[in-house]
């Protein structure tokens, strides 16, 4: 057994915490795993539901705080990052209650950083997963605060979690990486520093690298984090899914420059057209709409081939894989 297929055997099925996410005998595929559908469906539910269960207060005082980190956070979206936690957990037995809650911990991140984004100062957008933003429903200082609270809320969830401390330990330097200066935080100051600057392709993926890829970088290691150490005996197992979570985070944002550009407001759930209008560059803006869907394609390509040598116990993160591929096939067809 290599490295790529260490501690991946299956826990029995009838636990109801096996490594398919506990999710046991339901629908399943030719190859015996639960149907893609199946499991991001019902994943994407017990991970909305820990959300609903954290953030509640019986009595939010005299602000709208939690109510606003509440709107922030449960209000839509595909759940991209808790699904590929879940999926990389699949590569051991873990138990499906602790990735339910580290995926919740990535949300809650995932939902500070959209925040913060949205702000006036930053890319200043006044719709979200189509809703109005946080800032244009709840004020400005409260859509700071919202950020502020929903970080840190990510941290005590995974502090709380009933693991080992080095397990905890893990996941939380884990999750603090993906939005320090070297991930998410830096990466949306070089942001801010490109708009209305002639750059290098390189420098704009760069850039996308920390701005987004790092939080989903994050969440397919915390998943395998849940049981399996990143140490020597693992280290093959880590570099393939480095390949394969550097791969597929840049290709999601090399769709959504796609999208900025090919879709409308109602199917972005946000403003079309948000980055030209801003000067902002883009891979799409750089390469062109048809050499960057290429790209995306070759991104997604790559990532598959970074799973393969795991097998079946890949199966959900190839999965993850095909939706973008239909998603952008869908939404941004060949011309």
């Amino acid at each position: 057994m290599n490295n790529l297929q260490a501690d991946t055997t299956p826990q029995d099925d009838r636990t109801g915490a096996s490594s398919l996410g506990g999710l046991g005998g339901q629908a399943r595929g030719a190859s015996g795993g639960l149907l893609p559908e199946i499991w991001m469906q019902e994943g994407a539910k017990r991970v909305e539901k820990v959300l609903e269960r954290l953030l509640f207060v019986e009595h939010d005082g005299e602000t709208e705080l939690m109510a606003a980190m509440r709107y922030a956070t449960l209000y839509g979206g595909k759940r991209t990052r808790a699904l590929l936690c879940l999926a990389a957990g699949a590569l051991s037995d873990t138990p499906a209650h602790m990735l339910d809650d580290v995926g919740a911990a990535i949300e809650m991140m995932h939902a500070c950083t959209l925040v913060h984004d949205d702000l006036p100062a930053m890319d200043d957008d006044v719709l979200r997963r189509g809703l109005p933003t946080v800032h244009v429903k709840y004020g400005e200082a409260i859509a700071i605060l919202v950020g502020d609270a929903l970080q840190a809320h990510a941290f005590l969830t995974l502090a709380s979690l009933d693991a080992p401390g080095d397990y905890r330990i893990a996941l939380v330097r884990e999750l603090a990486l993906a939005v320090s200066a070297e991930g998410a935080a830096g990466g949306q100051a070089i942001d801010l520093s490109l708009v209305g600057k002639h750059v290098e392709l390189d420098r704009i993926v760069a850039m996308y690298r920390m701005k987004s890829g790092a939080l989903v970088r994050a969440s397919v290691r915390m998943g395998a984090l849940c049981a399996i150490a990143d140490d020597a005996a693992h280290a093959a197992l880590y570099c393939a899914l480095d390949r394969y979570s550097a791969c597929f985070g840049l290709a999601l944002q090399v769709i959504d420059d796609i999208l900025d550009v090919t879709a409308d407001t109602a199917t972005l759930g946000k403003t079309a057209g948000k980055d030209a209008a801003a000067q902002k560059p883009t891979c799409a803006s750089i390469m062109g709409l048809q050499a960057a869907r290429q790209f995306a394609l070759d991104l997604l390509r790559d990532a598959g081939e970074a799973i393969a040598p795991m097998g079946p116990r890949a199966e959900r993160l190839a999965h993850i894989l095909r939706r973008a591929n239909a998603y952008l096939f869908k939404h941004a067809p060949c011309a």
